[in-house]
């Protein structure tokens, strides 16, 4: 894998041996990041189903002020540790290990807000959309914010709670993105 613009322009990083990840596509990664590339500079990032962190890290490489990678696997989290240090992101880079729901709690505790959200969890089992209604209920957005979920092109992610809206879905092959906002940003806009 590798870093596609930024800090760490065209540096490859290692995804865990043995693993079942599913890294992002290089032209997906390049699509989603070309979208929203005007916005990541100084932005708060979490990577939540990191796997190898190539989505935290190629925010963090961009400019992003800060990034959480979280994975709950050990091998995943100690990796994307490896990769921020090799890549000379440590500094922006904060790797968790955790399940993602606890994490999502511990982040509300915290009092943390996120311009980003990368969801890319396995597509079938509706993790990224769980993770998604906690995300919007949990308050972890800042205004204009976006959730962005990876997912099978014929399983779209149905969010089950007032506060999101679909902003947008884009196909690549058999895999796409959708992102969605904060359904109350257009009306506490005006």
């Amino acid at each position: 894998m590798r870093i596609i613009a930024g800090a760490a322009r065209g540096r490859r990083f290692d995804a865990p041996k043995g693993m079942d990840t599913r890294p992002t596509l290089d032209r997906v990664k390049e699509a989603l990041f070309g979208s929203i590339q005007f916005e990541i500079s100084e932005s708060s990032v979490l990577d939540l189903f990191s796997g190898s962190g190539n989505l935290g890290l190629e925010a963090a490489s961009r400019g992003a002020s800060k990034v959480i990678c979280n994975d709950r696997n050990r091998d995943c989290a100690e990796q994307i540790r490896k990769n921020a240090k090799l890549l000379s992101l440590d500094s922006v880079v904060q790797v968790s290990c955790k399940d993602y729901a606890i994490c999502l709690s511990d982040l509300a505790r915290a009092g943390e807000r996120f311009d980003f959200v990368f969801l890319d969890a396995p597509y079938q089992d509706g993790t990224a959309q769980a993770a998604a209604e906690q995300i919007f209920s949990l308050g972890l957005l800042k205004a204009n914010a976006r959730v962005i979920i990876e997912h099978a092109g014929n399983l779209p992610p149905k969010i089950a709670t007032p506060l999101a809206k679909l902003k947008q879905t884009k196909h690549y092959g058999s895999c796409a993105v959708s992102i969605f906002e904060r359904a109350t940003d257009e009306a506490t806009s005006e």
